[in-house]
């Protein structure tokens, strides 16, 4: 006997798929560690639409709000950026003659040399 797999009829291939079918499938997928093809297979839905599903969960969970470990690189870079920002007022105050190397700076000659 051949093993029947569930069908989804509605708009669409998977239009009547609800959404709590389409979390556990891609619950099943971050945290089953079987392949994305098997899953789909064992849940009767394409890999591309499984891949989808998988996608559109990882960009709505970005866009969903800020994140604890989110927070903390915001924070980082915030405060990255107020640093740079001070070098470059210090550099902006600096006579136009400093900004490279020194005039007395021997370090464009090769070894051996002068």
């Amino acid at each position: 006997m051949k093993d029947e797999k569930k069908t989804l009829g509605g708009r669409g291939r998977h239009a009547g798929v609800t959404p709590e079918f389409r979390a556990e499938a891609v619950r099943l997928v971050e945290t089953s560690g079987r392949s994305i093809a098997a899953i789909a297979e064992d849940l009767g839905i394409g890999k591309s639409t499984l891949t989808r599903w998988l996608t559109q969960h990882r960009e709505a969970d970005l866009l969903s709000g800020p994140h604890s470990d989110v927070s903390k690189e915001l924070a980082r870079l915030r405060k990255e950026n107020e640093i740079l920002r001070q070098e470059r007022d210090l550099l902006k105050k600096l006579p136009p003659s400093s900004h490279g190397r020194p005039r007395n700076d021997v370090s464009g000659r090769r070894c051996g040399e002068g």
